[in-house]
Formats: C-alpha cells, sequence, structure tokens
C-alpha cells in the first residue's frame, strides 16, 4: 500500500501530499503525518485517498469522540484538535486572499471559537426507512454516498436533541408509510425545540395522533411540510411560541421562525456580533446600511449603539421578521428596512439608498459581487465590514474594493461557527 507525508491541509481538511509529481489529497491525514493511504479517484493530474494507517502520528491529532465518525459525513476534521482546526482555517482564509486577491490584512483578528460539540442548533436529518438495515435510519449522511449513516447519536446536535434519534427511528417505524417520510429539520432557539417532518403523502390519522404524543413526551414542538417551503405549518402544540436566541451584550432577544435563516452556532454567533460592533463602532448620528440583513441580526446591535440604520434584504418575509424583531426590542424608531435584490445592484440602486457612513455586509456563500461593484470609486461609506461564509468570495471581493474602489484591508479574522467541519466564517474590516 502506498505511503505518503502530508505537507498541508486543504480547504476541506484534507492532507495534501505529493507523490512523484502528482498531488494526493488525502481525508484523515494531518499536516507532518506519515500515512499509508487507499485512493478512491484517480485523475491525471491528482488523486482523492483515504488514510488507512496513520505510520507518524502529528502531536495536534486527537480520538474522534463520535463513534460514526469516518462513516458519517457530518464531520471531517474530528481527528484534528480544536486549535489545530482553527489554525487550519485561519489559513485558508489568508491563502484565499492571497492568491485571489494578492492581498495580506494589515492585521490578523483573533481566532473566534466557542465550543466543539453540542452546538449545532439547526440540522436537517434526512430519514429512510431500510428493511435490510432494521427499519428506520435517521441521521447525515455517508462521506460519498447518498445513503444515510446508521446513527443513534449525533455528538455537534445538542444532547437532547442527540437523545431523540432512537426515539424518533421508532416513531417512524410505527407510522403508516415510514418510506414516504424523507426529512426531519431541527431547530432549537429560546429553550424551545422544534422538528419539522417532511412526509410525501398524506399523514393518517393515527399518525397525527402518535406525533402529538410524542410532542407531549418529549417536549418538543412538531411543524408538518407536506408539499414546498409554502406548506410549512405548525402542528402541535397549536398554541407555540416563536423560537428565539439572544445577543446579551446588546440585551437583544431575536424571534424567528423554524425555516428562517439563522445561525447554527448561537453562541459564536454572539461574539462574531460582538466583534463585528467592535469594528464597525456606531455611533449616534451615523447613517449605517446592513445588506444581506436577514431578521436583524446585525442591524439590531447597530441601532443599539446609536446609530440610524437601513436594513435591505432580498426576502420580504426576512424582512417583515427583521421590522417585527426591531418593535420587540424597542428599537423601531432607529431601523428603517427595505426589501431589494441586492445580486442585482447597480450604482444607481446604490446611490438611491442615500448617504451612508458605514457599511456592514453580510451576504451568502455567493458573494456580493454587484454590490461591491456599485460602491462609487470616489467618496461612499469610509469602513467596511464584510462577514463571510465563503472565503474564495470574499476574496474575489475585497480585490475589487482595493484595487478598484480605494479601500484598505485593515484586518481579517475567521469565526469556527462549524467545528469539525471544513466550513467557516470570516470578517474583514475595509476603510477608505
Amino acid at each position: 500500500m502506498p505511503s505518503a507525508t502530508i505537507e498541508s491541509l486543504d480547504h476541506e481538511g484534507r492532507g495534501v501530499a505529493h507523490v512523484d509529481g502528482k498531488a494526493i489529497f488525502i481525508e484523515g491525514a494531518l499536516p507532518g503525518e506519515l500515512v499509508e493511504y487507499a485512493s478512491y479517484r484517480r485523475k491525471p493530474s491528482y488523486e482523492k485517498a483515504e488514510a488507512v494507517r496513520v505510520l507518524r502520528s502529528s502531536s495536534q491529532r486527537v480520538a474522534p469522540l463520535c463513534p460514526h465518525f469516518g462513516i458519517c459525513g457530518g464531520c471531517s476534521m474530528q481527528h484534528l484538535n480544536l486549535a489545530g482546526q482553527t489554525a487550519a482555517k485561519q489559513r485558508v482564509l489568508e491563502d484565499a486572499l492571497w492568491h485571489i486577491a494578492r492581498l495580506k490584512p494589515e492585521q490578523l483578528f483573533p481566532p473566534i471559537a466557542g465550543t466543539g460539540w453540542g452546538y449545532r442548533l439547526r440540522a436537517r436529518l434526512s430519514v429512510r426507512y431500510v428493511a435490510s438495515k432494521g427499519g428506520a435510519l435517521i441521521g447525515f449522511r455517508e462521506k460519498h454516498s447518498s445513503y444515510v449513516a446508521v446513527m443513534d447519536s449525533c455528538a455537534v446536535l445538542p444532547p437532547h436533541v442527540s437523545s431523540l434519534i432512537p426515539a424518533l427511528k421508532t416513531l417512524v417505524e410505527g407510522m403508516s408509510q415510514p418510506d414516504r417520510m424523507p426529512q426531519i429539520e431541527v431547530a432549537v432557539g429560546g429553550a424551545r425545540t422544534v422538528l419539522l417532518l417532511r412526509h410525501l403523502e398524506p399523514l393518517a390519522p393515527d399518525d397525527l395522533d402518535r406525533l402529538r404524543a410524542f410532542a407531549e413526551t418529549q417536549g418538543i414542538i412538531w411543524y408538518l411540510q407536506a408539499k414546498g417551503p409554502e406548506t410549512v405549518t405548525l402542528f402541535h402544540p397549536a398554541d407555540a411560541r416563536l423560537l428565539s436566541y439572544e445577543l446579551p451584550d446588546f440585551g437583544l432577544e431575536l424571534l424567528f421562525h423554524p425555516t428562517e435563516f439563522t445561525q447554527v452556532n448561537h453562541g459564536v454567533n454572539s461574539m462574531l456580533v460582538r466583534r463585528a460592533m467592535a469594528l464597525l463602532k456606531p455611533r449616534a448620528g451615523e447613517r449605517i446600511a446592513d445588506l444581506f440583513c436577514g431578521l436583524g441580526n446585525f442591524t439590531l446591535p447597530i441601532a443599539r449603539l446609536g446609530a440610524r440604520v437601513l436594513g435591505v434584504e432580498g426576502s420580504a418575509a426576512l424582512v417583515n421578521r427583521a421590522r417585527a424583531n426591531a418593535l420587540h426590542n424597542g428599537l423601531a424608531a432607529s431601523c428603517d428596512f427595505a426589501v431589494a435584490n441586492l445580486f442585482e445592484a447597480t450604482e444607481e440602486s446604490f446611490a438611491a439608498l442615500g448617504p451612508l457612513d458605514k457599511l456592514l455586509i453580510d451576504p451568502p456563500r455567493e458573494g456580493a459581487i454587484a454590490l461591491i461593484k456599485a460602491l462609487p470609486a470616489e467618496g461612499g461609506p469610509r469602513r467596511i465590514v464584510y462577514v463571510s461564509c465563503s472565503p474564495a468570495t470574499l476574496a474575489r471581493d475585497a480585490a475589487v474594493l482595493v484595487h478598484e474602489k480605494a479601500y484598505r484591508l485593515c484586518g481579517a479574522g475567521i469565526a469556527n461557527m462549524f467545528p469539525h467541519t471544513s466550513h467557516l466564517e470570516s470578517i474583514a474590516l475595509f476603510e477608505k
């Protein structure tokens, strides 16, 4: 069996080695290690492989906590300690900024990190009924496969949700059509837990009785989804409140519907908002725009710190939620909201927002290239805080900000929002 010495980690957390001039990307291998590997995909210039045996181990290697690691595709980095994960993600951000934008931040911010376990307050669990594997399977999919991993627990879900998996399997197995329920979504907030059951066929009266009983005994809230997202409805208990999370540094409580976007890791999100406000420095008398504002995660802290804030978002439903959250927190007088497709921003549409002292931008993975190109080359907001979930699109947009729009990249850093996975959140500060 071939062996190789690992040189670095790639952006997906795989060990990178070179053998006879060919790059080998090896899952489960860490920098400095000598491993034997087995390839599962071969191309002329590279191979993808899995580590079979570690011949020389890294000091950062740890025993994975979850017994399903290596089979379940939900995590890819449990074999690397949290400090090593954070450092690797910081390098991914730095590499993206340099190789894509030819930029080095003037300052590297200290990484934002929280607990490594029980952090995932949102999840989509696949459901399959497979008689040959003993009945219902509920969990994440296997690596490189559409099959659902056989699992009875999940270490990154909150413990009370992880412990529900065996009971959920029994519940599904007792339903009238257990093979017609492909997914259960989980959303936790404000000491309340929602399970959203996707079902492809109408539920029988006995099925509904089972769901009610499960909600009562397990202390959860059921939502049901028969078809598209518009069919999501609260089922039981019928008087259940919305979910919520807090931003304690700013005395805020944000309410949200289970299907509305929030960060999966409320603890790291709270630290990220604190960092964003420290960089943005909102002041009374300033007018600041929060673009891709969602339900007000950054909008309301900006308002709490005294600035006038304009929140812009493409989803009318999220804008309505943000407006309601501003009212709920006594900040309606300091917040304005607008619905706009920021992916189609132009110089004219940006100018129509009015004079702005500063910007906070928090786009999805696609980034905000149209918006960045719409900024005026002269004048415009003097400070921009950019929160990103994709280092590649952040780097692409940073190149335009610095090389075309006369901003400096004052600093950048990462937030380990998804420990044990290769996903990373990052934050960058730009100034004129």
